[in-house]
């Protein structure tokens, strides 16, 4: 069990556990998902922290298939300009290790930003807290559990 399932089960929502066997070394953590679930890119979501103008992290939950825009997430948080937060800094912030990260049942609840292409699907894959664990459910459901806003996010 992680903290991202059972605030899931909690809430009563609508979702599935998937497991695969993660390979120890694989950098492509979405894309392995993705490969090992037998998914389309677009389906599996990551999940990645920014920091934004310095000083506040937030979550961007992109497709796999895409790349974060960084110009987009600090315009969806208010600020001019947003860099990754560092290995240490999701760490802590989320109680996740990388590759594990899920937006679900993070330990400081950081504002959350979920790419809007997520609108085009019936259930999206994210990362349940776990490499090699993966929660299937529905994007409305994944919004409403983290309060995140539905933006455009990946880059042109």
């Amino acid at each position: 069990m992680t903290p991202g399932i059972n605030l899931a089960r909690k809430a009563g929502i609508s979702h599935t556990i998937h497991e695969y066997s993660h390979e120890p070394g694989s950098e492509s953590y979405g894309t392995e998902a993705a490969d090992k679930l037998g998914l389309a890119h677009h389906q599996v979501f990551k999940t990645l922290v920014a920091k934004v103008d310095g000083r506040e992290l937030v979550v961007a939950v992109v497709p796999v298939s895409a790349m974060l825009s960084l110009k987009q997430i600090a315009r969806a948080a208010g600020g001019k300009k947003a860099t990754m937060a560092t290995p240490t800094e999701v760490e802590r912030s989320t109680g996740y290790v990388l590759g594990g990260v899920s937006p679900l049942g993070q330990k400081k609840r950081l504002r959350t930003f979920i790419d809007d292409s997520a609108t085009t699907l019936e259930r999206i894959h994210v990362s349940a807290g776990r490499r090699g664990l993966e929660i299937e459910l529905a994007p409305g459901d994944l919004q409403q559990l983290t309060g995140a806003q539905l933006v455009p996010l990946q880059q042109a």
